[in-house]
């Protein structure tokens, strides 16, 4: 499930309502949303929520601290965020006061699709453990923020990609051995 916008109308919509009121609104959303997932089991859902993949400053997102509680709300197997890009990277830390429920795995984007930039293998290794350390190495997969195709250069999107899996594989040796 691609859900792009849920704390993306924090800055158009939400800000203006206040934020329990915009709080309950999203959590009518994903009430809609596990209605619609009845029965499919959760192993087999994976939720993505971002912040929207236009380019622009993204001054007034809203924090994943207050999205925490509608992320783990979804009847999902799996959530993943961003947290490649400069705005979002620091939120790693949310993890440390907020226990991550058994049995599911995050996917941290590592990667990112806001800058041209191709990440050096060293620091997607160093995002992925980040994570590992927080959460546990076994309930995390390294993911990209949003995508990269459509929105870098086929040559660009190929060598991030190319990044991630080298990353991986300086982190699995790393953190995960």
């Amino acid at each position: 499930m691609d859900d792009a916008w849920l704390p993306a109308l924090w800055d158009r919509i939400g800000i203006g309502m206040g934020l329990e009121a915009f709080r309950k609104r999203c959590m009518m959303r994903v009430e809609a949303l596990n209605y619609a997932l009845k029965g499919i089991p959760q192993e087999q859902v994976r939720y993505h929520l971002c912040w929207g993949s236009w380019h622009g400053p993204h001054a007034f997102d809203i924090g994943l601290n207050e999205m925490v509680p509608i992320l783990l709300a979804v009847n999902a197997g799996a959530y993943l965020i961003e947290a490649g890009n400069v705005r979002h990277e620091h939120e790693w830390e949310v993890w440390k006061d907020c226990a991550f429920p058994d049995g599911k795995i995050l996917i941290p984007g590592v990667i990112s699709h806001a800058t041209n930039v191709v990440e050096h293998p060293a620091l997607v290794a160093q995002r992925i453990g980040r994570f590992a350390e927080v959460i546990g190495r076994e309930n995390v997969i390294a993911g990209a923020d949003c995508g990269v195709g459509g929105r870098a250069h086929p040559q660009i999107a190929w060598a991030k990609l190319r990044a991630l899996a080298e990353g991986a594989a300086i982190a699995s040796v790393r953190y995960f051995s």
